[in-house]
């Protein structure tokens, strides 16, 4: 019989960080390895609110540069959280309660840290693999015993700019499926690493 690592908690929910996440649209790669910024998707705002409503995430940072799509993204909440939608589905409401809007990836740090008094490690997502990437069980160690702010980034697009990557306190191993093929959405894979670092230890 294996016996359980007694420095962890099983219970979901229970993790001692604090966690935000964050979805960037710039600096991304496009499928020719250029830098672009990409454009929202109104699933992926939807979604990952309730991804981040059912893990209890701090916050979830939509990241854009551009004032139309800021615009669009406000459309899309007033219409969940003031309009019709709001009263039909209050589940929703409350999802996009997590959700905010802001210009770059500094202005989310800084957010973070005026709120919780720390500046957040960052951790970031990729489908590439990186010499220094992190397993999913030591992270999940560190964001279940450690007081800190933790901060995960999600690309859009062909993946993050690799210096952004490679900027971030840790470099999370990819999603591994059929070795094969890895393109998943964003909204799947924010789904499944939200699981694997911040729900129930299934494994020992």
């Amino acid at each position: 019989m294996t016996t359980p690592n007694k420095s962890i908690s099983p219970v979901p929910g229970t993790y001692k960080g604090k966690v935000y996440i964050a979805l960037l649209h710039y600096p991304m790669y496009n499928k020719r390895q250029d830098i672009i910024t990409t454009s929202v998707t109104n699933l992926d705002l939807h979604d990952i609110s309730r991804v981040a409503r059912t893990y209890n995430v701090e916050g979830f940072f939509v990241v854009h540069p551009s004032p139309s799509q800021h615009r669009l993204i406000k459309e899309i909440v007033s219409y969940w959280q003031e309009g019709y939608g709001g009263s039909y589905n209050p589940d929703r409401k409350e999802a996009f309660n997590r959700l905010r809007t802001v210009e770059n990836l500094q202005e989310v740090l800084n957010t973070i840290q005026d709120e919780t008094g720390q500046k957040p490690d960052t951790i970031a997502t990729d489908a590439r693999v990186y010499p220094n990437t992190i397993s999913y069980r030591d992270m999940k160690d560190k964001i279940f015993n450690n007081e800190q702010v933790f901060l995960i980034l999600f690309g859009t697009g062909w993946g993050m700019d690799r210096s952004l990557i490679e900027s971030c306190t840790y470099i999370l191993e990819p999603v591994q499926g059929d070795a094969s093929y890895n393109h998943l959405s964003v909204r799947s894979a924010v789904s499944i690493i939200t699981d694997r670092l911040l729900g129930e230890y299934w494994f020992n």
